[in-house]
């Protein structure tokens, strides 16, 4: 056993390491990993299964890992969130590593590799008998993005029943299973062991069918209309708001379904319908064009209009750095930044379609900020760097947005008060804006905050950020954070999603060419304002920047960099990364 752990220590320090202080997250990358992993015959390093206490693990953009090996789940019970990224696991290369059950992982992300069906455990086709239990009683998350799926096996639902967010981006579907929620009024009576009872996000671009009739969805996403592959959708039986598109849908006309997406979902003219067919046949000769010349042109010019520019911190010469304190651990470990340059929040509502978006995200894939919380700031208004800390709710001080300074406690008691008032007001057990979030907090002797040079609480997750930081019109530099006490993935797809979802904003904002003019929203979001807003102003094929923030702990040993070269692939089909 002796010489077991000493080969261990020798070969996998960070293992051996792992074991030592008996951690309860690991994180793999990097070119020496790759090696070690080659070395040791593309299999994960059987000391990871010596790790009973991991709910966290990690092993990402290593192309020398094509198969985990047996005994993962037998070995890991209490893992929480697996991360297997941009690896060569394909085509079976999961082979009896998901063999068993893992009751309590919330989080799968499969994405970047070269599966072509899924293991048996997740309802494959050699999984066709459904188990006694579910495999995966509550996965959340599964992340199947990027790989060679020609279909989901039939038992997908009944493995992970609790399944809330399915990404399929980038697959060979040829078809997605109809009824993926149960039928509208099924209600608490839905037959056991059906459709997921809570998906509430579906990503399936760039494949070639979609089929999600019988569902509950109210609104199509555009992004639809930017699937040049997509050939057949049904989307019949569902409770469209929009009783045009309604019309469409039942009579089965995709080719008019994705035009009138593409227009933003309402009429336009005669002129403009010209310009959208005229990007629709670029797209079909984009297709069709695999070999150079004018396909290649047209795959530029279609890229152009959504792209992102990644600033390395080599780059920089003054890159923001975000030091972790120790007391973040047992309260919400894991946090991730960017800076983001480049935003244009001044014309028309932008402002608004901003935080409307922001509001969105934490309700979808934040899920209602149990999972995680999203704060931006104006970068402007930032004296850096920045430690995320901890501190006493009776210490903690914050100007909240739209509020006087006040303590973290008096705060929470507060909102509390207001949340009881507004249930007597409306008569109802319901209530909206923070008062919503106050439980996330119960039982926690401190609370977590983070903190700029000068010693100001700038946000205080998950509840409010600072008003000295606010977001106005005239912002265009942004100081995006994300904070979880889930997992360091979550932290990342969320962001991931939150950078596609500005740069949307962005496009949208110029194409509509909105009138820049002041109106109450500025009042109502004011600050310092730019003396010199036209030095920044960028052309419309101009990409945003996204600067790389590094988080390091007290010694400045790095913890995390984002984005990474492996971060931003789940949006990749979508958003164009010049790194």
């Amino acid at each position: 056993e002796e010489e077991e752990r000493g080969a261990m220590a020798a070969a996998w320090p960070e293992l051996e390491a792992a074991a030592r202080e008996r951690r309860r997250e690991l994180a793999l990358a990097g070119a020496a990993v790759a090696e070690r992993v080659a070395a040791g015959g593309g299999r994960l390093p059987a000391a990871v299964l010596a790790l009973p206490l991991l709910r966290s693990l990690e092993l990402s953009g290593c192309p020398a890992l094509r198969e985990l090996g047996p005994g993962l789940a037998a070995a890991l019970p209490a893992l929480h969130t697996l991360v297997l990224r941009g690896n060569a696991l394909g085509p079976a290369g999961l082979g009896e590593g998901l063999g068993g059950p893992l009751p309590a992982l919330r989080l799968l992300d499969l994405s970047g590799n070269g599966l072509e069906a899924l293991p048996a455990a997740l309802g494959g086709a050699a999984g066709a008998e459904p188990a006694a239990a579910p495999a995966f009683p509550q996965l959340r998350s599964l992340n199947l993005s990027g790989n060679r799926l020609r279909e989901l096996g039939p038992g997908l639902a009944s493995a992970a029943p609790q399944l809330q967010a399915l990404l399929l981006t980038g697959n060979r579907l040829r078809a997605l299973p109809g009824g993926l929620l149960p039928p509208a009024g099924a209600g608490a009576g839905a037959v056991p062991g059906g459709p997921f009872p809570l998906l509430s996000r579906l990503e399936a671009a760039d494949n070639e069918s979609l089929d999600v009739a019988n569902n509950r969805l109210q609104e199509l996403p555009t992004a639809l209309a930017d699937c040049p592959r997509l050939k057949e959708a049904n989307f019949r039986g569902n409770q469209l708001k929009d009783k045009r598109l309604e019309k469409m849908v039942n009579g089965c006309q995709t080719k008019a379904i994705l035009e009138y997406l593409r227009a933003g979902g309402r009429g336009k003219g005669k002129a403009e319908s010209t310009r959208e067919e005229a990007r629709k046949k670029k797209r079909e000769k984009q297709q069709q064009k695999k070999d150079g010349g004018d396909g290649e042109q047209d795959e530029l010019e279609e890229a152009s209009k959504l792209m992102v520019k990644v600033l390395h911190v080599s780059e920089n010469p003054a890159p923001l750095v975000v030091k972790a304190s120790p007391g973040v651990k047992d309260v919400r470990p894991f946090i991730v930044c960017c800076v983001l340059k480049g935003a244009n929040l001044k014309p028309g509502n932008a402002l608004k379609r901003f935080l409307s978006m922001q509001t969105k995200l934490h309700e979808d894939i934040c899920e209602k900020r149990t999972a995680a919380t999203i704060a931006t700031h104006d970068l402007q208004l930032i004296k850096g760097p920045l430690t995320y800390d901890v501190q006493p709710p009776g210490e903690l001080k914050i100007t909240p947005l739209g509020r006087k300074e006040i303590k973290a406690k008096d705060l929470l008691r507060q909102l509390q008060l207001e949340a009881e008032e507004q249930r007597k007001q409306k008569k109802r057990q319901n209530v909206s804006g923070l008062h919503k979030y106050l439980q996330l907090l119960d039982g926690k002797e401190n609370y977590p905050c983070l903190v700029d040079a000068e010693g100001v609480v700038i946000s205080f997750p998950p509840i409010t950020n600072s008003e000295k930081t606010k977001i106005r019109k005239d912002t265009r530099d942004l100081f995006l954070e994300v904070t979880s006490d889930t997992s360091l993935q979550i932290c990342k797809d969320v962001m991931d999603t939150l950078i596609l979802k500005i740069a949307e904003l962005n496009r949208f904002t110029l194409e509509n060419k909105e009138d820049s003019g002041s109106d109450n929203e500025s009042d109502a979001f004011c600050g310092p304002v730019n003396l010199n807003p036209g030095q920044n102003i960028q052309p419309v094929n101009f990409p945003l920047v996204v600067e790389q923030v590094r988080v390091v702990d007290t010694d400045g040993n790095l913890k995390v960099l984002y984005p990474s070269k492996t971060d931003l692939t789940t949006v990749s089909s979508l958003l164009t990364v010049i790194r």
